[in-house]
């Protein structure tokens, strides 16, 4: 059997949302790979990473913990996550993982100071991204959905910043040949992204917004859901 892919969950869906499975679940289907070529780890649960070896890669899911309360579990795999990165294989940080890459490589991560941002959001490419091998080709402006009150802040040293959006200034990153940041939800589908807004509500309000106008602004987003599918042709799985 060849390396797996190495799903890290840092949490796990809404209530409303257990029936869709778990968030490695939602990532791995997402991203079109088999569960026979994956293996699951939730650290917030207290489970154990593994060794680097004879990984094929790895995606860090979202989690509703903050990255700034440094748990245990959280810090325990920022350091795992820039051991990865020195050993150049292959890791992509989706929500709370981007955030976690950002400060496991010395960037800075708090709370958004345009607030929470909700909804599906229109991802804005810098011109760097022309040149990246997961977003290079896609349009100017796209389609993406996000969930998140925390960010960040200052981008890890040498990184390169790909997108941003009308809230956020740092909505994917690079570090290295290999390694990505994105702040938005590639495995959402339009049912994920309605359900948090559902569940959100009230944080939504408090920050301005109007769940039920988000809700039914909410549409596909599926180039950037094919970003999982253009990271498994960076990783040793296409090898």
């Amino acid at each position: 059997m060849s390396a797996p892919l190495l799903i890290i969950q840092t949490g796990k869906p809404l209530p409303s949302l257990n029936r869709y499975g778990s968030l490695a679940h939602w990532i791995r289907v997402a991203a079109g790979v088999p569960a026979r070529q994956t293996r699951v780890v939730d650290v917030s649960a207290g489970q154990p990473l593994p060794r680097l070896e004879n990984l094929a890669g790895v995606v860090v899911s979202g989690s509703a913990a903050y990255v700034t309360d440094r748990a245990p579990w959280s810090e325990a795999t920022a350091t795992w996550l820039a051991e990865a990165v020195a050993a150049r294989l292959p890791v992509l940080g989706i929500c709370y993982g981007h955030q976690l890459l950002a400060h496991a490589l010395g960037g800075e991560v708090g709370f958004n100071p345009a607030g929470r941002e909700s909804g599906t959001i229109a991802l804005q490419l810098r011109a760097e991204a022309a040149d990246d091998p997961l977003f290079a080709g896609l349009p100017a402006t796209l389609p993406a959905h996000a969930t998140h009150l925390q960010t960040v802040l200052t981008p890890p040293p040498g990184a390169t910043v790909l997108a941003a959006s009308a809230r956020d200034n740092c909505q994917a990153f690079r570090v290295g040949p290999q390694a990505w940041g994105v702040q938005f939800h590639p495995e959402f589908a339009t049912h994920h992204m309605r359900g948090y807004l559902r569940e959100r509500a009230q944080c939504i309000a408090r920050h301005g917004g109007d769940a039920r106008q988000l809700v039914r602004q909410v549409h596909a987003a599926p180039q950037a859901r094919h970003l999982l599918r253009r990271f498994i042709r960076q990783t040793r799985l296409a090898a």
